[in-house]
């Protein structure tokens, strides 16, 4: 799967973390915790289900780069071609 295929499911995994958010509330291009109200321990949460459901490592490295939920999408994509 590409990025932009991967979209839905990596923000199904975000709505667990945040249930109240809709897809049309969240640009994917732009800084997902400036949109979306996630304390450090939700991000982490975020993240940790990320690794998880598509079964690719996320150093504490890549943090800092995974700010939007197309880059996201990219690192899965990147790390794990046959993500679903």
């Amino acid at each position: 799967m590409n990025a932009i295929e991967l979209r839905p499911l990596v923000f199904a995994e975000l709505r667990k973390i945040a249930p109240e958010l809709e897809e049309g509330d969240v640009d994917p291009a732009k800084l997902l915790r400036d949109q979306v109200d996630l304390d450090s321990m939700d991000w982490l949460n975020f993240l940790i289900a990320v690794h998880q459901r598509f079964g690719v490592e996320i150093a504490e490295a890549d943090y800092a780069v995974l700010d939007t939920l197309d880059r996201i999408c990219e690192l899965v994509a990147a790390r794990n071609p046959a993500a679903s």
